[in-house]
């Protein structure tokens, strides 16, 4: 629900002829404070086509468990919850897709590409602290105290 919630808020300004999002997830939810049909639901307001993809293979799949002997693969079961993830893209006008390898997801991604034409540029901005003026002081006040040492404590008589 949260990843479409902001998938939402990037795209509802967005002046494409199409506002595409992939959803790609097991479509379990897991976490989070908007329901996945709620988004969903917000998102087909704002004229946004969502393409899910439920990733998992079928059955059990190696999940890496912490253990006091380091990183263990343990079998668990996978589950997809493409009831949910069909819903989605119906109610927003894409469609459903299941990938179970690799290979799968190439060609859905592929088969989308098809569909959709439109791209969104998104713009990022960051900020940089510089943390190494305190260093540059503390070395050039080293290198002060050895040659003010070199003229009068450590200085070399020939």
């Amino acid at each position: 629900g949260m990843a479409i919630a902001q998938g939402v808020n990037r795209l509802k300004e967005s002046k494409a002829k199409s506002k595409v999002m992939i959803l790609l997830t097991d479509g379990v939810n897991n976490r989070g404070e908007i329901d996945p049909i709620t988004a969903a639901e917000i998102a087909q307001t704002f004229g946004i086509r969502i393409y899910t993809v439920g990733v998992g293979t079928v059955g059990e799949a190696p999940y890496p468990v912490q253990t006091p002997f380091g990183i263990r693969y343990q079998n668990v079961p996978v589950d997809v919850d493409e009831k949910t993830l069909t819903t989605i893209a119906n109610m927003t006008g894409g469609q459903y897709f299941r990938a179970k390898n690799n290979q799968a997801l190439k060609q859905i991604y592929a088969q989308i590409d098809r569909l959709e034409k439109t791209r969104i540029e998104v713009k990022s901005y960051r900020s940089y602290t510089e943390r190494f003026y305190a260093w540059t002081w503390i070395g050039l006040a080293g290198i002060l105290l050895e040659l003010l040492a070199l003229g009068t404590i450590l200085r070399k008589v020939p």
